[in-house]
């Protein structure tokens, strides 16, 4: 069940609480015979997902078309036959337009419902991805709309893309993910609805896809999953639309990584196998290596030693192509040294501490921003306590946490709090003073 933007957006257009529109709703309802008594609770409940019965969403159009001045269907309240964050099979691109813009609204007003909305599993989850990989094709994405898009305002949405992913690796995803949303919502949902030609609409699909899928990954950075899920299928919808099928594979990447923080293993398995098989030659070495490795950790964890060092093989074969000068801006992630840390957590979870202590060594070693630096000292020093060594393990954390000030990350904080617990359970004086420091880290406010 995944909550209803569309008519969230619709009840703030209109001006009703949500006991105004139960009111109405059970004054339609007489209207036409029903004895209904709604309060302003099952608005509540709508706005989660659930999916009132018999002729009340029937009703709820009538309800806002009075208000609004237009006609209205279910499919246009969130209603239709799969409220979905792609909207029904075959469902045209406009549809899903105004379904995406209407949740970054409901985001940038921080809706309850939607932030703390869980991440869908099972088929919901599943479909996005099918539907990326499979027919149809969009044939044509051309728009007649009241804004003219030039080719300067897909350089401004790329630029902006660039800025905000640069803003999250330095100050993290809970501080960058409004600024985000907000340039989502004035410039990128206005321009989505104007007026362009096909190839010009392609590429305003490519930018507008990386953009959603940084806002997804700072939702992620943010604790709020279900909401991440939704932008990043929203980015693999935009994919689609623009024809980039490396864009795709980046973002189901992103869900593969997301996959595996929810322990969804074998979901995680399955969505990379789909992102190389239907990317083909258009997915670049980085790209794969990072695929490969992350199907690796998977495969550690469900206990699949031999599959996990396949993967692990196929991972640095990719990682030896990697030509900068020929990735896509969205790959900037994979840099040297990414792929031994994610190597270095699958020989963890097989018990191989030797290899996995030379892949976080050479990790740490390998240039990296700051955030990518906290997690591959947060991996060395687990290893290093798993082989008793505490005292390197405490200088590792202190370094660590130096890195950390000034982000805002809930990730880095979970990293944080699981260093320290292991560096409790050593029993040594530098590991305690370590956690200390980590404790005055944890204080600050987020």
């Amino acid at each position: 069940m995944q909550p209803n933007a569309l008519l969230d957006a619709l009840l703030d257009e209109a001006g009703f609480s949500h006991a105004g529109l139960a009111t109405r709703v059970n004054l339609a309802g007489r209207a036409r015979g029903l004895t209904l008594r709604y309060e302003h609770t099952a608005v509540a409940r709508w706005l989660k997902g659930q999916r009132p019965r018999g002729q009340v969403p029937y009703l709820l159009c009538e309800v806002f078309a009075a208000r609004l001045n237009r006609a209205l269907t279910p499919a246009d309240i969130g209603l239709g036959p799969d409220g979905g964050a792609n909207g029904p099979p075959g469902s045209t691109l406009a549809g899903f337009v105004e379904r995406a813009t209407a949740l970054w609204r409901s985001d940038e007003q921080q809706r309850s419902h939607i932030i703390d909305a869980p991440a869908v599993i099972g088929t919901p989850a599943v479909m996005p991805v099918w539907e990326w990989e499979n027919p149809p094709e969009d044939a044509d994405v051309s728009r007649s709309g009241q804004t003219g898009v030039r080719p300067a305002d897909i350089a401004t949405l790329r630029a902006a893309r660039a800025h905000y992913e640069l803003m999250y690796r330095r100050a993290g995803g809970i501080a960058t993910r409004a600024r985000i949303v907000g340039f989502l919502n004035t410039e990128a949902a206005p321009l989505l609805r104007g007026s362009y030609d096909d190839d010009l609409g392609r590429q305003l699909h490519r930018a507008t896809g990386g953009l959603v899928a940084v806002a997804g990954i700072c939702a992620y950075d943010s604790d709020a999953h279900g909401l991440a899920q939704r932008y990043f299928h929203q980015a693999l919808r935009l994919a689609k639309a623009s024809g980039d099928r490396g864009l795709g594979a980046y973002v189901i990447a992103l869900l593969v990584n997301q996959s595996l923080f929810l322990s969804e293993h074998r979901q995680a398995v399955a969505f990379a196998e789909a992102a190389l098989r239907a990317a083909g030659g258009r997915i670049t070495p980085a790209l794969a290596s990072d695929l490969h490795a992350m199907q690796a950790k998977a495969y550690a964890h469900l206990g699949d030693g031999a599959a996990a060092l396949r993967c692990v093989r196929r991972a640095e074969g990719e990682a030896e192509r990697i030509s900068r000068g020929s990735e896509p801006d969205e790959t900037g992630y994979v840099q040297p040294g990414l792929v031994n840390v994610q190597v270095a957590e699958a020989l963890l979870s097989l018990g191989d501490l030797v290899a996995a202590r030379e892949h976080a060594t050479a990790a740490v070693g390998s240039p990296a921003h700051d955030r990518g630096r906290v997690h591959r000292l947060a991996m060395l020093c687990q290893i290093e306590l798993r082989q008793g060594e505490a005292d390197g393990a405490a200088s590792t954390a202190v370094e660590m946490t130096e890195r950390v000030r000034g982000m805002e990350s809930q990730r880095l904080r979970d990293r944080l709090r699981l260093v320290r617990e292991h560096l409790m359970a050593s029993g040594s004086a530098s590991a305690a003073e370590a956690a200390e420091l980590i404790d005055g880290a944890l204080r600050v406010p987020l």
